[in-house]
């Protein structure tokens, strides 16, 4: 039999068992989704063979040494990125082993003992973390810039002699659930500042939902202010519960400075702590705490937010209005059903969105004047109407300019309305509102993915790149619908191929989401890849058995045929006849 020296590396999924128990069918197919589209790429990009796949587990090998880690390390970092879009029940984390020996050549598998230790490594390993053997770090040590930690010798099951073996995890702990970007991004020419989730120090853990709360309305008065660039609540909220160092969340998102606080709320009365630190040398630029009652709370908002304008010496030419305190409610139980709505509209059900749509109509009748909940209601009618409920987009439309009325300055507002005039296909008047909100709120990534979306749909492709890149660079952690939308103009200005990359990139952060799959379906229609695109025609069956062409067009609110004509045919052509 013949030989050769590789490096091998063998992975598998963390608690693969309790994940099929779960969600089966589910699992698997999220399971060869990360392959195809993540883990497969990565390792070619970097020389790797895969060797076999075993159910939850793979052996690959590699002819270098350096070319291994450093494709294990892209596909750990990319699985924490794309576990930072998914419920905790949803993610997979991998472990890692590597090992360079000698292997036995038997065909196309390999054998012996260097393929056992590997083995071994990878059952050692933290979930999202690499353990090597003593040979694979001496290799490396001095020509990757990784950070190992030396776990000793093991002794290890069937091999005769212990194994040193070294260890690498994320620079946050993966353990802890927090994503990690692959190159640090680059800081902005301008202010810009992490907004960590505030910690809950109320002695009820379900008041968490009011610190949360807090956090997201400091996020938005600081979106408002143009000489600043405030990271999305998506993105930060990726750290809550989790401790991670701020000078970490800066490098991951980008940012030079980090504000994080704690909320007790007991009674009438509420207790907020906030300091602002600067994330080059860890330094506070200033600390407050306020003591109010909760009628006051949007003065407290006013006033953190204010005091992060001065810090930062951010002069507001043509801006001062953003700082404009903003008359909302003076009911403290109207702001807390507002607050509890937002939490159960995020859900995405239809019970969690009923449940919003009572918790608004309860604050619209504490507070009629209270612009917010209208904003709220009109949302949840639109996410009725998009799952195939009853109410109309009339009565959406309504509620949002009631809203308007009431507030036209609030952003939550252009949200609403946008939404409804391009379902309504009211082209030039949702692109209008979603401009207007980035007007509002100049750092707010889904206020440019709006726009991004309206202008698709209304048939105009070539500044949507451009938003998308701008959101995603508001919202490093951002959904799958930023790539779609990617995807989308691609599509449309018939660049196939590219389409099908930002498409993946969709799939891959949810496998669970239908568009995505829809839209790739077409695209290999269109490409004449028959195999790929029935694999994606078996996901959207998989995904809404009853799926057609009728509930494709009802849905998708496209202004010019042309557009249409392209997709419905590229469906055809992927096998979808009706």
């Amino acid at each position: 039999m013949d030989r050769r020296l590789a490096a091998i590396l063998a992975t598998d999924v963390v608690g693969y068992s309790r994940l099929i128990r779960a969600d089966e069918e589910g699992t698997i197919v999220a399971l060869k989704a990360l392959r195809a589209d993540l883990l497969d790429p990565i390792l070619g990009e970097h020389n790797g063979r895969i060797v076999k796949l075993m159910g939850d587990g793979m052996l690959a090998e590699f002819p270098s040494v350096v070319d291994a880690v450093r494709a294990a390390v892209a596909s750990q970092r990319a699985v924490a990125e794309h576990n930072s879009g998914l419920p905790e029940d949803k993610r997979m984390e991998f472990r890692v082993g590597i090992n360079l020996g000698d292997v036995v050549i038997d065909g196309d598998d390999i054998q012996g003992d260097g393929v056992n230790v590997a083995a071994r490594l990878e059952s050692l390993a933290q979930p999202g973390g690499i353990c090597v053997s003593g040979s694979v770090y001496e290799q490396v040590r001095d020509r990757l810039d990784l950070h190992f930690e030396d776990l000793g010798e093991k002794e290890v099951k069937n091999i005769a002699r212990p194994v040193r073996v070294w260890q690498w995890t994320l620079a946050v702990s993966a353990a802890a659930g927090i994503a990690t970007i692959a190159e640090p991004l680059p800081l902005p020419d301008k202010p810009s500042i992490a907004v960590l989730p505030f910690d809950n120090m109320s002695s009820d853990p379900e008041q968490a939902y009011f610190s949360d709360g807090i956090t997201e309305d400091i996020i938005t008065e600081i979106s408002r202010i143009p000489d600043v660039m405030v990271i999305s609540r998506n993105s930060t909220f990726t750290y809550k519960g989790k401790a991670a160092k701020v000078q970490d969340v800066c490098r991951d998102l980008g940012v030079r400075y980090v504000l994080e606080g704690s909320v007790r709320k007991a009674g009438g009365r509420v207790r907020i702590n906030a300091q602002l630190i600067d994330g080059r040398s860890g330094g506070h630029l200033w600390a407050e705490r306020y003591d109010r009652g909760l009628e006051d709370i949007f003065a407290v908002q006013d006033d953190v937010t204010e005091k992060i304008v001065r810090a930062l010496e951010v002069k507001l030419v043509g801006g001062a209005a953003a700082l404009e305190a903003r008359e909302q409610t003076h009911n403290p139980e109207a702001y807390d059903c507002v607050l509890r709505g937002r939490e159960q509209y995020r859900l995405f059900s239809k019970d969690s969105n009923a449940a919003a749509g009572e918790l608004y109509e309860r604050a619209i009748t504490l507070d009629p004047d209270y612009a917010e909940p209208y904003a709220g209601l009109a949302e949840t009618y639109v996410q009725e109407w998009f799952m195939g409920s009853e109410p109309t987009l009339d009565r959406a439309f309504e509620l949002a300019q009631q809203a308007k009325a009431r507030d036209p300055t609030l952003p939550l507002v252009q949200e609403a309305l946008s939404t409804v005039h391009l379902f309504k296909r009211q082209h030039a008047e949702a692109i209008a509102t979603a401009r207007r909100w980035i007007e509002l709120e100049p750092s707010n990534a889904d206020a440019y993915a709006t726009l991004a979306g309206a202008m698709h749909f209304s048939g105009d492709n070539e500044e949507v790149i451009a938003l998308i890149e701008k959101a995603m660079r508001l919202n490093p952690f951002y959904p799958f619908f930023y790539p779609h939308y990617i995807g989308l103009a691609n599509l449309a200005m018939r660049r196939f191929d590219e389409a099908v990359v930002a498409l993946k990139r969709g799939v891959v952060r949810n496998p669970e989401a239908l568009w995505p799959h829809v839209f790739l379906a077409a695209c290999h229609g269109h490409l004449g890849e028959s195999t790929q695109a029935r694999t994606q025609l078996a996901e959207v069956r998989r995904i809404n058995p009853e799926f057609s062409i009728a509930s494709l067009l009802n849905l998708l609110p496209y202004k010019n045929i042309a557009d249409v004509d392209l997709l419905v045919d590229g469906l055809r052509k992927a096998g979808l006849s009706t």
